[in-house]
């Protein structure tokens, strides 16, 4: 298992296993571990550099969680009190603080030393996108502070830039390339590498009583089918909301039915449009936020929620669970501003399963549905990735003899694979280079560049063959 160029000793292609019956199973899967070889060198040598930033930037944030914590302290934490005010007067004194913007959402003290968070949309300087959260201690009414704001999971400005270097290096749309190349080559470089460690007999897999190239080999194979299976989620899952395999994914997912459900943020006939006053950007539409919480604890919704008011005046208030960890709360309900009436209810239960699975991967992805035990484990995935890079770059450093150093495994090993293996191999290779394009371009590049250059190599041999006959 690897993520970065590795190559036996020398540029043949024959593998280390004892010779077999042709009519043996692993006998006609023979030939194609020389191509799983080529392959996982290749894939490593130039998807390496990406993954190596996406796992350090992983890393940090992981690691981001606990600082946040930590950076905003003072925001995110209060003495705890006796009463707590009711969360329309919360509200009022963050909009006395900050009468800027549009209130956007409210999202009330979830433990009784956490300050509720009153986040506000179109506030000048802060980045389209985002909100600016206004921390109000529940108990007295006194803003704390206020911090710009992004995602579901209310990312602060330090875990928030970690998390679009992460995702984009800071370039935006395009820099989303990046991510998304490094995602869908990952499992393609851990399942070749798992081919070529399970391909090798059990005595030269051993790290113990080895040196040089032969340890490097081990380590990184031994480090690498541990994490096979962390690097087979990351990738999949990091794949369901990227730019274009996501797109396709979120397609498949519509057309079987399993797109993930909303509540119907409609508001009843006769009542819509009636004291909603909604896009005032004041505090109070209709029947008020305390009414609005009122109603939707009366339907089970418990701590953390959104409360997030009417869009337009033909629209009701909506209040949705925003708990991400383990168990998940997900469940919402739309309350009618006129009348303070639920008109509609969404229980996480009730999600189609691939919705279900998508929540629970993306959430495993960023940190937060194991909490710290979830984040640790990131961050161990994310020091293997850096350590496979750097001993599989050793691996290829250490093969270098003179002016060989860096010599890539021989072309033509397609050409050994038998028909009824290879055919079926290229149909998969579609299949998938159709729904993951930044797996299936790249790879058509390279088949595309290696046959050309091998055919060059070819007709220079022919010619240096002639010259010396003649």
């Amino acid at each position: 298992m690897t993520t970065a160029p590795s190559a036996p000793d020398t540029p043949s292609t024959t593998t280390d296993e004892p010779p077999q019956s042709s009519t043996s199973g692993p006998a006609r899967w023979a030939p194609l571990r020389p191509l799983v070889l080529r392959l996982h060198f290749y894939a490593g040598l130039l998807v390496a550099p990406f993954l190596l930033v996406a796992a350090l930037t992983g890393f940090l944030y992981a690691a981001s969680y606990q600082a946040e914590k930590f950076v905003y302290a003072h925001e995110l934490t209060v003495p705890v009190g006796d009463t707590a005010l009711p969360i329309s007067q919360q509200a009022a004194a963050a909009r006395k603080a900050h009468p800027e913007g549009t209130l956007a959402a409210v999202r009330p003290s979830p433990e009784a030393d956490a300050t509720t968070r009153v986040l506000l949309s179109g506030v000048k300087g802060v980045d389209a996108g985002h909100t600016l959260a206004v921390f109000v201690d529940p108990y007295t009414g006194k803003v704390r502070g206020s911090l710009e704001q992004y995602g579901s999971t209310g990312a602060l400005p330090l875990r928030t830039w970690i998390d679009e270097f992460h995702r984009d290096l800071q370039l935006g749309e395009n820099g989303r390339l990046y991510s998304e190349l490094a995602a869908s080559w990952l499992w393609v470089i851990a399942g070749g590498g798992l081919v070529l460690w399970f391909g090798r007999r059990r005595a030269q897999r051993k790290v113990r009583g080895t040196s040089g190239r032969r340890r490097t080999l081990g380590l990184h194979g031994t480090v690498g089918v541990w994490a096979a299976a962390g690097f087979f989620f990351l990738s999949a899952t990091g794949l369901t909301w990227s730019t274009y395999a996501g797109a396709n994914i979120d397609e498949l997912r519509t057309s079987l039915g399993q797109a993930t459900p909303s509540v119907s943020a409609a508001a009843a006939g006769e009542h819509a449009g009636h004291d909603s006053a909604a896009g005032t950007g004041g505090t109070e539409h209709g029947v008020g936020l305390d009414k609005i919480l009122a109603a939707a604890r009366a339907k089970g919704l418990g701590d953390p929620v959104e409360i997030v008011p009417p869009a337009d005046a033909s629209s009701t208030y909506v209040v949705k669970q925003v708990q991400r960890s383990w168990p998940e709360k997900q469940d919402s309900v739309a309350v009618d501003p006129a009348t303070g009436e639920v008109t509609d209810t969404l229980r996480f239960a009730d999600y189609p399963l691939l919705a279900k699975l998508t929540r629970w991967g993306i959430d495993a992805h960023t940190g937060v549905l194991f909490g710290l035990v979830n984040q640790i484990v990131l961050m161990a995935l994310a020091l293997s990735l850096v350590l496979l890079i750097l001993w599989g770059y050793r691996m290829w450093w250490q093969r270098g003899r003179a002016s060989a150093f860096g010599r890539p495994i021989p072309r033509g090993a397609w050409q050994q694979v038998p028909p009824q293996i290879l055919v079926p191999c290229m149909a998969v290779i579609a299949v998938l280079g159709y729904f993951v394009p930044l797996l299936g371009i790249p790879l058509a590049l390279f088949i595309a560049v290696d046959v050309v250059l091998g055919e060059i190599a070819h007709r220079r041999g022919q010619r240096t063959y002639g010259r010396q006959v003649a």
